[in-house]
Parts: structure tokens; sequence; C-alpha cells
């Protein structure tokens, strides 16, 4: 269920188990691909787990199931637009938030949901300048007394096997699966210009640290790695793996809460 779709009464009728809150960014991605990558992106997973939640009902007897033995849904919440993304800021139509701002933001919109009995929250996340910040937001959610509620981060490119290292940015990954979901926002016209003025690595390393604060000092055109290596098969591949991890973690967190309960 996508939660701006709904009405007030389908949500107050809902048996929802885990919200899902997709978190991304609008800044560059190349010459190829538009500003909202990781936010299109973190959206597509977070639907697409959400779907498969729904309707996996060959599992074993007892679990994820409520306390009528019967499984909820997952709610997809409206998407967190705008990231931790000063790094590109040099790029024509970045915009970016604090990191302070984004964690009480992010935290905040999500205890909005267990006063409506939706305790349970997985934050699923296309940027990679949110990891720290969000992995800091989903524990001030699960201290917070007031409501009880358990949340943890989930980024979607860590979680696709080996295809994880070949990230990039604006790279074969995300332009894979903009190309199998959004294939009309993919300027294909530019594909071999965004490969040709792309770089292999993120960034200036020596022992282990990055001397590059921002994204320019290390490609020209914002892009790192090829991104016409990810066609839109690799595309749905990917939008598989993902979503079908997410599935397995929002079990687990689902779990956590039964467990809990019992104890």
């Amino acid at each position: 269920m996508r939660l701006a779709d709904a009405t007030w009464t389908d949500t107050r009728d809902a048996d929802v188990d885990v919200a899902f809150v997709p978190v991304g960014s609008t800044e560059q991605h190349g010459p190829h691909a538009p500003l909202g990558t990781d936010t299109l992106t973190a959206v597509a997973v977070a639907e697409a787990a959400a779907t498969a939640y729904g309707s996996r009902m060959d599992e074993p007897a007892g679990e994820r199931r409520d306390d009528d033995g019967d499984r909820g849904d997952a709610v997809v919440t409206p998407a967190i637009p705008v990231g931790v993304s000063e790094e590109h800021r040099a790029f024509d139509g970045t915009m970016w938030v604090r990191p302070d701002t984004f964690r009480a933001y992010v935290t905040d919109a999500a205890a909005s949901l267990p006063g409506h009995g939706v305790d349970r929250v997985v934050f699923v996340n296309g940027h990679g300048g949110n990891v720290e910040a969000l992995a800091e937001a989903a524990r001030r959610f699960s201290r917070n007394p007031d409501h009880g509620g358990y949340a943890v981060a989930f980024t979607w490119f860590k979680a696709v096997g080996d295809h994880a290292s070949e990230m990039g940015h604006a790279g074969p990954l995300e332009t894979a699966v903009l190309r199998a979901t959004h294939p009309e926002l993919v300027h294909e016209d530019r594909m071999e210009a965004a490969r040709d003025g792309a770089t292999d690595d993120w960034g200036e390393w020596v022992s282990g640290v990055n001397l590059a604060h921002d994204t320019e000092e290390f490609t020209a055109n914002g892009v790192v790695g090829d991104p016409t290596a990810g066609d839109a098969d690799r595309g749905r591949k990917l939008l598989d793996l993902a979503s079908n991890a997410l599935v397995t973690l929002a079990g687990a967190v689902v779990d956590r809460e039964r467990n809990e309960r019992n104890n």
C-alpha cells in the first residue's frame, strides 16, 4: 500500500506490519540520469518489496504473523527527496541539507507512525551520503521511549551481492535500475559522453583516507563507473535482489517485535 494514495480510513482499517520510508536525494547524476535518481530507485525498491511482502503466502506457519495468525502488509510512505548531498554542490540543481537537519526530519517523520499502530520502520535508502546520518536516525527512533518504535536503515545497493562492488555514482547499477523502471528519464543519447567523462574510483585515497571532500575533485561530469554496463535486464535483476533482501529484513524486524512482546 502506498500511504499517499490511501485515505485515512483505508489506513485505519489496514493490517500493517511495517512501514518502508524511502529516502533519497536531489543531486547530480551525470549528464544522462535525473537529479532524482536516488529517490526514484529507493521508491522502486520499497514498492517492489512491499508488493512481495504482502504476497508471500507460502511461508511456514508462525513466520511474520500477527496475533490472529495472519500476516500483515507493508506500507510505503512518501519519499524524503533531499538528503546529505553537499559533496555534489558544484553541479547545478543539487540540493542538500545539513546532517543534523536530515536526522531530525527523518526521525520526526517516522515518529508520526507509531501513534497509528505502525511502530516498525525500515528506511529504504538510495544515496550513499545519507548512510551515516540515516543509521543515527534509526538509532534515535529506536531509543525513543515515548513511542516504543523500532527502525533500521537499509541501503539498496549494498544488498545486491557481487554487483555492489560496481556501485560508483550514476554508473552501471543506478543506470540499470533507471533503465528498468524509468527509461523515459534516461538520456540514451548522452550515454557515451557520460562513460567517456567518468572516473573509475570514488575519491582520492591515501592510507585509507579519502582526500577529496567534493565530487568535482575527482570527476568532471559527476559519473563514477561505466553507465553503459547497466542495461534494463540487469536493472530488473538488481531490483529483485534488493527487494528480496528488503523483504527478508522486514521479516526480521517484525519477528523482533514479536519476540520482544513474548518475552
